[in-house]
Order: structure tokens, then C-alpha cells, then sequence
């Protein structure tokens, strides 16, 4: 997978190189024209006067070609590779670049009016659901989270990572009804056959404990018995309560036997009451609530968060962005699909990015600061290059058309007014 995406990368930076290096041929081979052009207008104006104007354009278009070239050239480099002043902008103020690009993040997109606002406009949990459900969508997020997760754990603030992650867990937690979502699960696990296979794994194991376990249950029996009951016939209604005990066992294999119909009949009307009594949801919305302000909930969580932080930060497991692949995919059906879940979640992103996201807008701002220090300054010179070089050779072209234009009006002025 990993593979793919670096291809798919490599294929897309390699057409983008293609283009920026026509661009430059095309921006070269102008100024190149107006050079020729100069020169065969300048040989021939003695035998053509209106040469002189094509002569006058072809020289301003060169000028103005010229200083395009060298103010697209020194953004990145060095034109010529001479140590001119203010050129090489870039590498020479790439730290600067990357604060003033985590403050203006920083102060710009993170504040607490502009992500409520944002956060009003759009609804977060009905846009990730429809975008995460497309199996495409999925499999490029977890592609790229599985690449990139190593590298994240390393360098983000461990406390803030671990407040953010339990922040956003606790809010989708607090935003998922407990009554309903559990009558879901157990109904998908007793309505499609699992329920038989559990039933006869019980069976057997009460029937294992029964035979490992029967000199103690007649142990049991003859102690609760009268003392002045006979030993043997104790021991007589104790084997007989065993046997008994087993054979009900092996009739209760059948799948139509009467308490297995009534006990799936018990656990159906269960399951409903867990969708649809308003006790049982009020009750499982209070367990829930209780069990996330319980101390020793979050102790736990956290212990386990350490451990999956650990084990995420040693390296990517090849299974990794499959599994993130249909975690995603399983999102995203959830949010399409359940309303209260999306009101909710929509409520506790906007509740999320004001008390975490907001209050360390100056944190953030500063790992961007930090990630751009960090990068290699060729590197990072031919990414900006390669992603806004195209654009600037335009700047060349529009150079040394506007400048021949501009030259050749200056020309004309002066030629009307016998300058």
C-alpha cells in the first residue's frame, strides 16, 4: 500500500517536473525570440524606419524578460549562483517562514470565533461520513494515517496528544446512545445464527463442569440434606439430581427444545426493550455516564493508550492501514446513517475545538514552525518549486509581453512628441 501511494506520488511530481521545465523552455525560448528579433530589427531599421518600433519592443521585452527571470530565480535561489543581496529567499529564511506560518495558522484559523463559526457552517459528522464511507476516501485516509503515525507520535507533545485523544473519544463516546447502540450489537449477534453456536458452547461447558465437578455437587446435595436422612439414600438423590441435571443438558441441544424457544423469545424482547423503553436507555446513559467519571476507567485508558503509542511509535505494522481501512469505512457508515449521533458529534466538535484545539492554537502553531525548521532546505526549495514553478514562468511570459508593450508605448510617446 505504502508502495502505491509513493508511486502514485512519483508519477504526479514527475508530471508536474514536465511541466514546470516547459514552461521554463517556452519563458527561455521567448526571451530568445526577442533577442533575434532585436538584432535583425536593429541590422534593418536603415532600410525600414518602422523597424525601429519592432526594434523598440523587442529590447523592452528582453528587459522586462530579464527581470522576471532574475525575481522568479532568487525566490529559490541564488540567480547564477552570485551572492547578490536579498536573493535565495527561501533557504536563507526558511525559519521565519515556518513561524510566521504557525502564527498565522495559529492566529488566523484557530482562534475560538473563526472554528465556531467554520464549525456552524458545516456539519462535521454527516461531511465525514459521506466522505469516509466511499471506499476510495477510506483507503487513501488510512494509507496515509498508517504512514504517518510513526513519525506524529514522535514529535507531537505526548500530553497533548494524550489530552486531544481523550478529549475526542470521551466526546464520541458521550455522543453514541449506550441503550440503543447495545440492542444493535446484540442484535446483530443473536439474529444471525451466532446465538445457537453461543447456546451450545454454554451447554458444553456446563456439561464439562458438571462431569469434572460431580462428587463435589453430591457433596453439596448430601450436605443440605436431613441429618437424619440415610447416607445412601443422600447419595441416591444426589446422583439422581446430577443425572438429572445432565440429561436436561443434552435434550436442551435440540433447537427447537421449549426453553431454548422461550429463552431466545426472553432475550428478543430484550433487545427490543433496549431500543425502545425509555428506563432502560435513561439507565444506560447513566451507566455510561458513570463509568466515564469513574477514576479508574481513565486510569486504565490511559495505560492502554501508552501501550498502543508505544507499539504505534516503533514502527508501522504492514496490517495497519488495512485495519484503519474498515475501521474508517465502519465510521463512516455509522455517522451516515444515525442523526442524534451526528447532533451530537457536531456539538462536541465545536465543544472540542473551543477548550482544546483554541487553547493551544499557540502549540500547534509552533510544531508547524518546528516541522518547517526541521525540513531539508533543497528539499524544501524544489517542493515549493515543483508545486507553484509552473505558475511563476508565467510571471516570465507576462514579463516579456508587458515589458515590450510598455517599451514600445515609451517608444511611440517619444517618437510623437520628437523626443
Amino acid at each position: 500500500m505504502a508502495g502505491g501511494i509513493a508511486a502514485t506520488t512519483a508519477s504526479r511530481d514527475e508530471l508536474k517536473l514536465r511541466e514546470l521545465k516547459r514552461m521554463q523552455a517556452i519563458a527561455t525560448g521567448l526571451l530568445v525570440a526577442m533577442a533575434i528579433v532585436f538584432v535583425a530589427a536593429s541590422r534593418a531599421d536603415d532600410y525600414w524606419p518602422w523597424l525601429a518600433y519592432v526594434r523598440a519592443f523587442a529590447e523592452a521585452a528582453m528587459v522586462g524578460a530579464c527581470a522576471d527571470w532574475f525575481a522568479v530565480t532568487a525566490i529559490f535561489r541564488q540567480p547564477l549562483g552570485l551572492p547578490i543581496p536579498h536573493t535565495g529567499i527561501i533557504p536563507r529564511n526558511k525559519e521565519r517562514i515556518g513561524q510566521a506560518l504557525g502564527g498565522f495558522i495559529a492566529d488566523n484559523f484557530l482562534t475560538v470565533d473563526v472554528l465556531d463559526s467554520r464549525l456552524k457552517q458545516i456539519e462535521v459528522a454527516r461531511w465525514g461520513g459521506e466522505w469516509l464511507r466511499q471506499p476510495r476516501h477510506a483507503r487513501r485516509l488510512a494509507q496515509r494515517l498508517a504512514s504517518l503515525l510513526p513519525g506524529l507520535l514522535k514529535v507531537l507533545p505526548k500530553d497533548m496528544l494524550r489530552e486531544t485523544a481523550g478529549s475526542a473519544a470521551a466526546a464520541a463516546v458521550r455522543a453514541i446512545p449506550a441503550s440503543p447502540t447495545a440492542s444493535k450489537l446484540l442484535a446483530a449477534f443473536w439474529n444471525e445464527g451466532r446465538s445457537q453456536v453461543a447456546l451450545d458452547w454454554a451447554l458444553n461447558r456446563l456439561e464439562a463442569y458438571l462431569a469434572e465437578n460431580e462428587e463435589a455437587i453430591q457433596e453439596k446435595v448430601e450436605a443440605k440434606s436431613w441429618k437424619w436422612m440415610p447416607k445412601f439414600v443422600d447419595r441416591m438423590i444426589a446422583q439422581k439430581v446430577t443425572t438429572g441435571l445432565g440429561e436436561m443438558l443434552v435434550e436442551m441441544r435440540d433447537p427447537e427444545h421449549p426453553w431454548r424457544m422461550e429463552l431466545n423469545a426472553a432475550i428478543e424482547r430484550f433487545i427490543e426493550r433496549l431500543a425502545h423503553d425509555p428506563d432502560l436507555i435513561a439507565k444506560g446513559e447513566e451507566l455510561k455516564l458513570r463509568l466515564l467519571a469513574d477514576p479508574a476507567v481513565h486510569d486504565q485508558v490511559r495505560r492502554v493508550w501508552i501501550e498502543l503509542e508505544d507499539k504505534l511509535s516503533s514502527g508501522r505494522s504492514p496490517a495497519l492501514a488495512e485495519r484503519l481501512e474498515h475501521m474508517l469505512l465502519a465510521l463512516g457508515e455509522w455517522l451516515h446513517t444515525e442523526e442524534n449521533a451526528q447532533a451530537r458529534l457536531n456539538d462536541w466538535a465545536r465543544i472540542l475545538a473551543r477548550q482544546v484545539i483554541a487553547p493551544r492554537r499557540h502549540e500547534i502553531g509552533g510544531f508547524v514552525a518546528q516541522v518547517v525548521a526541521s525540513w531539508d532546505t533543497k528539499g524544501v526549495v524544489d517542493k515549493l518549486e515543483l508545486q507553484v514553478g509552473k505558475d511563476l514562468q508565467y510571471i516570465r511570459v507576462n514579463g516579456t509581453l508587458v515589458g515590450g508593450l510598455v517599451g514600445l508605448a515609451i517608444f511611440s510617446a517619444s517618437r510623437a512628441f520628437g523626443l
